[in-house]
């Protein structure tokens, strides 16, 4: 799922592209969004709000989406390429103007509200992260009253806006935290340092348009912990291990180091556990998948 820092850029593509830009055509295809013309709006803004977008029009009326797992916004002059996308099965949104096409794919979700309600949809959300409503305090307020583990407030919106599972496994690694400690017993000095430490690297991101906590910018080397399950800890040598967080259906995939972090997650049986991508082959070896 993209993090708050895509996000955030995605939103910065679509207001530099349809800011101040006349709707010359539109399209909605969600079953429980009305069927409203929206043709002759002027775009005012597109910003981010943790990892919701916001589409402000004119007209006075706000179209909310999110991209879940799969969805992207692309951005495309009009011509052959927006042709074809407006074929597709899975266009979700299409907003176009004389310069631009803003195209909405596999969206998880969108809504059209007057933007007076917009807090109906994101009224719940902490401090985006890297939102100009980032509060330090109040997010660490709000994650030493989660009822849960350290990690499962970081990844709870209510707390803070904006992380997901890849900095969530990233900043606790690099802060030595274990990531399943309850979230009250957290160090308010510890807590201080992690939630600086992700809006740090998350403004990097969002700046870069790379996801690196580990300095290096090349494919496979972008994480200390995340997506590497069953491989040495790149910092101790353990065996990283992967764990979800939270209750169905809402679980999430967390990565730690039990070593580095003090100690393994409530589900790991202490036993190595199979590599990402990967298939038991004989007498317990692991075989990679080939595409």
């Amino acid at each position: 799922m993209p993090e708050g820092d895509t996000v955030h850029r995605t939103a910065a593509r679509l207001h530099a592209a349809l800011g101040g830009a006349v709707l010359t055509g539109a399209e909605l295809r969600w079953p429980s969004v009305p069927d409203v013309d929206l043709r002759g709006a002027t775009t005012l803004e597109v910003v981010a709000r943790g990892k919701h977008l916001l589409h402000r029009f004119d007209s006075g009326s706000t179209l909310h989406t999110h991209l879940r797992m799969e969805g992207q916004w692309r951005v495309e002059h009009p011509g052959p390429r927006t042709d074809r996308a407006l074929r597709r099965h899975d266009l979700r949104a299409a907003l176009l103007t004389r310069e631009w096409s803003a195209l909405g794919l596999r969206l998880g979700m969108l809504d059209l509200v007057p933007t007076a309600r917009e807090g109906d949809l994101v009224g719940h959300l902490g401090p985006d992260v890297l939102g100009p409503d980032w509060d330090p305090e109040t997010a660490a307020a709000r994650v030493r009253a989660h009822a849960g583990s350290l990690v499962e407030a970081l990844l709870d919106q209510r707390c803070l806006a904006g992380v997901g599972t890849f900095w969530a496994s990233e900043v606790l690694f690099l802060e030595h935290l274990h990531p399943w400690q309850p979230a009250t017993d957290v160090d308010p000095e510890q807590l201080g340092r992690l939630l600086d430490r992700t809006h740090l690297l998350m403004g990097v991101a969002e700046r870069t348009g790379w996801q690196v906590s580990t300095g290096i910018q090349r494919a496979g080397e972008e994480a200390y912990v995340h997506a590497r399950s069953g491989r040495p800890c790149r910092r101790c040598g353990d065996t990283v291990r992967v764990a979800t967080a939270g209750e169905p259906p809402r679980q999430r995939t967390v990565f730690s180091c039990p070593t580095c972090q003090g100690g393994r997650a409530p589900t790991d049986d202490g036993r190595p556990p199979r590599p990402l991508g990967s298939t038991a082959g004989p007498r317990g070896a692991y075989r990679r998948r080939t595409p």
